[in-house]
């Protein structure tokens, strides 16, 4: 009798435990600094949640982020969020999802439209690579001055046209491209005159990015008049090689460039990281677009907690277009502000 008591007891206590559910988080490359610090604060807006995060590095690697998925595709992780490395796979990892009944969160890389059609329990929370780009545009005419018939001294040879140079991410990434592509095509639109002497993918990467510089500096040297980078790790790795060919040198050594009497040479990128904020308050980096990562990780942590609990998305504090998409803004910030 006293065995079947206990045994009683025991499962009621079971019974009332309560089940804490974990919402897995797979990042496409954790050596990505952007992608370290969008997944540290996912972590950190996760924290008042009522679930747990568990995230993972696929390691720049697709075959090894869909062996980490797979186990999480039942009933016991209604919920995950994926950073896809190839946005193409994505048609598989959601076809899995339908048959699992998964709810799937993506974000930061934006699958293709025809993908996410396929499901209704599928989302997407990222930015507009092409407000990113325009909104670098505008940093580059704030440099330059608002009449693009009469640049300032930002114009070295005063010719009357922008020489730059382009570090581009990713080959082929969408981002990379339309980053590259509205840059200019906004300047030209805006009647400035652009001569791009050189774009050099840099794979996102900061070192890769010193390499790509070491190359271009013997070929186009003092005719940049501005290096215009797809993120901001590619553009503090261009610096560090600026600084080796001087084009940056703190000459009274106070840690600080002052642009107005030291050497300088513009310098933009993508992200608004906490280290390129730091660079531009040390006057060496011009300015960034802030790919806001810390609001982009509320509404992903905020959909996920709604989604658990069966709330409608009819009063969600994030705008969802077309059912599927939560946009977040860019912002500009340089030297100028």
């Amino acid at each position: 009798m006293k065995k079947i008591i206990a045994l009683l007891l025991t499962l009621l206590l079971s019974a009332c435990e309560t089940q804490i559910i974990t919402v897995p988080v797979f990042i496409y490359d954790n050596s990505d600094a952007y992608m370290a610090e969008f997944e540290s604060n996912i972590r950190l807006a996760a924290q008042p949640m009522d679930y747990l995060i568990r995230s993972f590095n696929s390691q720049n690697s697709q075959i090894i982020q869909n062996d980490q998925i797979d186990p999480f595709m039942n009933k016991d992780y209604p919920v995950l969020m994926i950073n896809p490395v190839d946005r193409l796979s994505v048609y598989a990892i959601i076809e899995k999802a339908k048959q699992n009944d998964s709810t799937i969160i993506f974000f930061n890389r934006e699958p293709l439209p025809e993908d996410l059609a396929l499901y209704d329990k599928v989302y997407y929370v990222g930015a507009d690579a092409v407000q990113s780009a325009q909104l670098q545009a505008s940093l580059i005419m704030d440099l330059f001055g608002n009449d693009p018939k009469n640049l300032n001294e930002y114009d070295k040879n005063q010719d009357g046209i922008i020489q730059a140079v382009i570090l581009k991410g990713e080959q082929g990434h969408q981002d990379a491209e339309a980053r590259t592509k509205y840059v200019i095509e906004t300047l030209t639109e805006s009647k400035y005159q652009i001569e791009v002497l050189d774009i050099s993918s840099a794979n996102w990467d900061k070192e890769t990015a010193q390499t790509q510089m070491e190359e271009l500096i013997p070929l186009y040297g003092d005719k940049i008049e501005i290096l215009i980078s797809n993120n901001d790790a590619m553009a503090l790795g261009a610096i560090e090689t600026l600084k080796t060919y001087k084009f940056f040198d703190d000459l009274n050594q106070d840690g600080v460039i002052d642009r107005s009497i030291e050497p300088w040479l513009p310098v933009v990128g993508i992200d608004g990281l906490e280290v390129s904020i730091e660079s531009i308050k040390q006057g060496y980096l011009y300015g960034t677009i802030k790919n806001d990562s810390e609001s982009m990780a509320d509404c992903l942590v905020q959909l996920a907690d709604w989604l658990l609990k069966g709330k409608s998305l009819e009063n969600f504090p994030y705008t969802i277009t077309d059912g599927k998409y939560l946009w977040i803004n860019y912002q500009k910030l340089s030297l100028e502000e």
